[in-house]
């Protein structure tokens, strides 16, 4: 990874784990699945994403963990702090994944965009309130329009 102004840090909870990426961002979005919703212990969780090839873990790679949240996904989180900070989207034929989501709130400065869309809308907490005109996706994918 270069180094240069479009370099953003981050880490979990402890400072334990620190990470950067290079802008720009694939996307910027809040996640309404409880696969999200439990880890965090909020109404949803906005994450933001990057090619492999723009993230690098900066110290303290030996305390995350991993936890195989599904069939095609993993995330990572800090054994110190328990911050969940990564998720991982494998593909059905084992290659790596084009994409590594970022919890946005692990992020210590700016990204290049604001949150884009709702994801697996149709399964938000019931307590949650959303007072914004973004688009809101759910479905079987949690990526599909919703009427």
């Amino acid at each position: 990874m270069t180094h240069n102004d479009n370099l953003r840090h981050g880490n979990c909870f402890c400072g334990e784990v620190t990470f950067e990426i290079e802008l720009p961002t694939l996307f910027c979005g809040h996640c309404h699945c409880s696969m999200c919703r439990k880890p965090h212990g909020a109404g949803f969780v906005t994450w933001t994403a990057v090619p492999p090839e723009r993230f690098r873990i900066v110290s303290g790679e030996d305390h995350l963990r991993t936890y195989e949240s599904s069939e095609h996904g993993r995330r990572q989180f800090c054994d110190q702090c328990g911050t969940q900070l990564f998720c991982f989207h494998e593909k059905p034929n084992g290659a790596a994944p084009d994409l590594i989501d970022i919890t946005l709130a692990s992020l210590s400065e700016p990204i290049d965009r604001s949150p884009e869309v709702h994801f697996h809308y149709d399964s938000k907490a019931d307590w949650t309130i959303v007072n914004d005109d973004l688009p809101k996706l759910g479905g079987e994918t949690g990526t599909e329009p919703l009427s």
